[in-house]
């Protein structure tokens, strides 16, 4: 499966954004989608997971509450939803993609070209 990431901007503290990530391919609903970020010198870490069905979401303690994950299986296409952001929250957002919910960067097996987000103060 290929995914395109997309939704980035510039956006002031308190603002919101909504990311998308479009997948190619017939088995995108078989997929967990997995939501993750990397901001300069740290390493890529989680930010949100929804199963194949929509049935499970999971988040990162830092933004519980503030980003909500979605799908829409018949788009191909999923989502995350950010509100309530900080600048803390500036990075490049990674959509993955793997079988089973895992919160481990290293355990996705594709990826898209990641977008973006910046959160200014």
């Amino acid at each position: 499966v290929q995914l395109q990431a997309s939704g980035g901007g510039l956006v002031q503290a308190g603002g919101s954004l909504r990311l998308s990530c479009a997948a190619s391919g017939r088995t995108f609903s078989r997929y967990t989608m997995g939501w993750f970020r990397q901001a300069p010198g740290k390493e890529r870490e989680f930010v949100a997971a929804i199963t194949w069905s929509g049935g499970s979401t999971f988040y990162a303690d830092s933004v519980k509450g503030r980003f909500t994950i979605s799908r829409n299986n018949a788009k191909n296409t999923a989502y995350l939803l950010m509100i309530s952001l900080k600048p803390e929250d500036t990075a490049v957002y990674y959509c993955a993609a793997r079988f089973q919910y895992s919160g481990s960067p290293r355990e996705y097996d594709y990826w898209g070209q990641g977008t973006l987000v910046t959160v200014s103060s």
